[in-house]
């Protein structure tokens, strides 16, 4: 999987998965734009990995994105791989679950990275290729208790993705999905440990994903290697859910 000066840009780039991602194409000798909210993480970033280029930006601005691409594309010279890896959650059981949070997580989980999409095609056309990697979740596939409107925007990034591959498969243009289960993160260390085990007892394999798990798979599809690949989803999570 030889990504040598590939021209990369990786959205949620502070989170644990994302780092993964930074180290993964770094190693494969990509050359990166890593954007998340976090500024603090991303200057750590930045010192850790002088190399790549960082840039707070917030992607529930919509109508900025456009501006975002063409900037990206003029620092790299060029975009080969976007990677769709930001979102969040703003869980709540069904009743309680407000319109605003409900929206706010359609908002940027969905609707940023169609957009991210969109615009990226727009420059990847000029040069008939492209890999596009969006990272949807397991709880798209199964649904969650408490996490409807994350469950629907992760579904919703499945759909567009198969539309979108649909469209641009003659053009050289591959859009794919990655689906993580449950992965080591800062976020599931916070879990409990009689909840873990719950959880724990539900994979088959018997553990946790990591995030390297996760960007392994990424890489493939960003690679040449996946080049007959379009529209499909590759689901990382130790068995827990087998399409």
């Amino acid at each position: 999987m030889n990504l040598k000066d590939k021209k990369v840009l990786i959205t949620g780039a502070t989170g644990g998965i994302g780092n993964s991602l930074i180290e993964k194409f770094i190693n494969l000798g990509a050359i990166i734009v890593a954007t998340g909210t976090n500024e603090e993480k991303l200057d750590n970033l930045k010192k850790k990995h002088p190399k790549i280029i960082t840039e707070k930006f917030k992607l529930d601005k919509h109508n900025e994105i456009e501006d975002f691409i063409n900037r990206v594309h003029q620092n790299l010279n060029g975009l080969d791989v976007l990677i769709n890896n930001a979102g969040i959650t703003l869980d709540n059981i069904s009743l309680r679950l407000t319109e605003e949070n409900w929206k706010k997580v359609l908002d940027l989980n969905l609707t940023s990275s169609f957009l991210m999409c969109k615009y990226s095609i727009k420059k990847m056309l000029k040069n008939k290729y492209g890999k596009i990697i969006n990272i949807t979740s397991i709880v798209g596939h199964t649904g969650n208790i408490g996490q409807a409107n994350y469950a629907a925007s992760k579904a919703g990034i499945i759909a567009f993705s198969k539309s979108l591959a649909l469209e641009y498969a003659k053009k050289n243009i591959n859009i794919n999905c990655v689906s993580p289960g449950f992965i080591k993160t800062e976020m599931t260390d916070q879990i409990s440990d009689e909840f873990k085990k719950i959880l724990l007892d539900k994979i088959p394999s018997g553990g946790l994903g990591t995030g390297e798990d996760v960007s392994n798979c990424v890489a493939f599809l960003a690679s040449d290697m996946s080049k007959y690949i379009h529209g499909e989803t590759i689901h990382v999570n130790g068995g827990m859910y087998m399409a």
